[in-house]
């Protein structure tokens, strides 16, 4: 049986099956849709290259898991750690293995399969908890940095503010925020009519999906996107550097051997502070332009906040933190007993 175009041209019934499909998607992409899937463009480029990709980000995850697993293990396992700084070091623990886990078994996933393809529900899960971690890494720096001040700014008062139950309470209020926060956001993204599938990133960005829109003004997503980054980046970095302003003013007046001490607390959160603080902005500065133009700079930069802190921080704290060092090496040496009287 044929089919009988306008034009008299007649067509296999398989073929027009194709082509009437093709037409209405035509039809739905210029009037904007509510598409079922995206689909990661860039993979394609690293085809030849996806196996040692893949094994590299396996290394990595596993040395993430790894590193942040025995972080977390001291820390509760010792009574001595049980303190607001430490806890708030294993806090930060947690937040890098649940990003971790939101961005790297899907990349591991992608390397793997030819379609890179993901729905749109799990697009917007990984949107969320990517966002969520990142929103609560800063969040975690910020009372890092409170704790700080208080201990070096206010010693005599420290034991009375900085509580276990005000320090779980602290933290409790920030995850609901951030969770708040990144829920209304994917509201107001998910609303949206759009005219494309494709992502030019690694994984699933809020600002990858909002910039598919057609049909409809974006002006309240970007409303609520400047907000939330107000409110979750740039208060909490500028009350971080006021802590440390204030602590080096308090560090100036005192004796040597109390600078030393305060220098030996303070470093390791300086480090991560910087160290996370130019990955964001990378990503923040980079998000809305066209990766084409600088593919690899593009790619690096939009990772680099989910890869550098969660190995870097257990490292930084571990290494120097005599308290963190000294129980780790005590757990090694342990385990290097228990191997040899076996």
């Amino acid at each position: 049986m044929l089919f009988s175009l306008n034009n008299g041209q007649q067509l296999n019934p398989n073929i027009y099956f194709k082509w009437h499909l093709h037409c209405l998607f035509d039809h739905q992409m210029e009037n904007g849709t509510m598409t079922s899937y995206f689909y990661f463009t860039l993979f394609k480029d690293f085809v030849n290259m996806r196996y040692l990709i893949l094994m590299l980000t396996l290394t990595v995850y596993l040395a993430i898991i790894l590193f942040n697993a025995v972080i977390l293990f001291v820390v509760f396992k010792e009574k001595s750690l049980h303190e607001p700084m430490y806890i708030l070091i294993s806090c930060l623990s947690v937040n890098d293995l649940y990003g971790s886990a939101g961005f790297f078994p899907r990349l591991m996933f992608d390397l793997l399969v030819d379609t890179n393809m993901i729905s749109r529900s799990a697009c917007f899960v990984q949107i969320f908890t990517i966002y969520t971690y990142a929103m609560s890494e800063y969040t975690i720096l910020t009372l890092m940095a409170y704790d700080r001040y208080v201990a070096i700014c206010n010693p005599l008062k420290y034991h009375k503010i900085m509580t276990s139950k005000a320090t779980t309470l602290y933290m409790a209020l920030a995850s609901l925020y951030a969770a708040v926060s990144m829920g209304l956001i994917i509201l107001f993204s998910a609303r949206l009519p759009l005219c494309g599938t494709d992502i030019a990133r690694l994984y699933c960005s809020n600002w990858s999906v909002v910039r598919l829109s057609c049909g409809t003004s974006t002006l309240s997503n970007n409303i609520i996107g400047f907000f939330v980054t107000t409110t979750t980046v740039f208060l909490p970095a500028f009350f971080i550097l006021y802590t440390y302003v204030r602590i080096l003013i308090i560090c100036q007046k005192s004796s040597k051997e109390f600078r030393g001490k305060a220098l030996q607390t303070c470093l390791p959160h300086i480090m991560s502070f910087v160290n996370y603080s130019i990955a964001s902005f990378c990503d923040i500065a980079l998000s809305r332009y066209d990766s084409d133009k600088l593919k690899i700079v593009a790619i690096i930069f939009s990772v680099e906040f989910l890869v550098i802190p969660p190995v870097f921080n257990p490292l930084i704290y571990g290494l120097n933190l005599p308290e963190i060092r000294k129980n780790i090496a005590s757990l090694f040496q342990r385990s290097k007993v228990g191997h040899f009287l076996e």
